[in-house]
């Protein structure tokens, strides 16, 4: 058991449905939660990383009252992103940072000794 890890608001084979689910079956697993629960469910996946679009499409059916007193203002964020689907390309969320190699004095000096 982790230490500070929150629970669950759902079993986990809810969870395990709403990660297999299509698009297309989402929203009826989804409306299968009560709202309370659902504002929580949103939350707990939207933290993290590999559930964070399961995350929004709860949100998208979700009370902005909920998710905010579920999430603070996470909620409240995540109730725009939810309604607002280019928030989230503009706001960089999903997208991979660029990453470049050192080419510069260092890098020459390295390749220098593995010579």
């Amino acid at each position: 058991m982790q230490l500070n890890e929150e629970p669950c608001p759902v079993p986990e084979s809810v969870l395990g449905q709403l990660y297999r689910a299509s698009p297309q079956g989402l929203p009826a697993l989804i409306d299968s939660v009560s709202p309370n629960v659902r504002a929580m469910l949103a939350v707990y996946c939207y933290r993290r990383a590999h559930l964070a679009s399961i995350g929004l499409a709860i949100a998208a059916s979700c009370e902005e009252d909920d998710l905010t007193m579920h999430g603070g203002n996470l909620g409240a964020d995540m109730f725009t992103k939810s309604r607002n689907p280019q928030a989230v390309t503009e706001s960089g969320r999903g997208q991979r940072p660029k990453i470049s190699l050192s080419s510069g004095a260092l890098m020459q000096v390295i390749a220098q000794d593995l010579i």
